[in-house]
């Protein structure tokens, strides 16, 4: 099987997402993800994943609108073998005078080249009240993540 991805490709890919985002063109947004691409946050965040390549460009372009969002992609690493990549951005809120800065995991469709999921984390303080700190809608079983520790500790007296 060929695949379309090279590290440039995918790369380019990204930053052209940032440009639509950024540009609020909704139809570039949806240009760059398969029909039925996730992007998931952490819980609580947006009232869960966006899912849909429609959901995803509609959501930026308001966040343009509503709170003069502008993002950066500050750091680029692509593996075209297994689809992935992984980024830093910053998201500036200009309305409001707020920073984030967090990092995505990319999972690109082979056959397309598009983007097929992101994976957003945010750097951000721990939340105490829950005890599961994970994305929300995201199904860590099926995808095989560990969900409890390898090693049991008994805290210390």
């Amino acid at each position: 099987m060929s695949s379309v991805l090279t590290h440039e490709r995918m790369e380019q890919t990204i930053r052209t997402y940032f440009d639509a985002c950024n540009e609020a063109d909704a139809a570039k947004i949806q240009a760059c993800f398969v029909d039925d691409g996730v992007h998931y946050f952490p819980p609580g965040m947006y009232g869960g994943p966006f899912v849909g390549a429609e959901a995803i460009a509609t959501a930026w372009v308001k966040a343009v609108e509503t709170v003069g969002s502008v993002w950066t992609v500050d750091q680029v690493i692509t593996d075209p073998a297994s689809a992935r990549a992984v980024i830093e951005w910053t998201h500036f809120k200009t309305y409001h005078h707020k920073m984030l800065r967090g990092d995505e995991w990319y999972i690109f469709d082979h056959e397309s080249g598009l983007i097929r999921e992101i994976r957003a984390y945010y750097a951000s303080p721990q939340d105490s009240d829950l005890e599961q700190l994970e994305l929300g809608g995201f199904d860590y079983a099926e995808r095989g993540y560990p969900l409890k520790s390898p090693i049991t500790r008994e805290q210390p007296a």
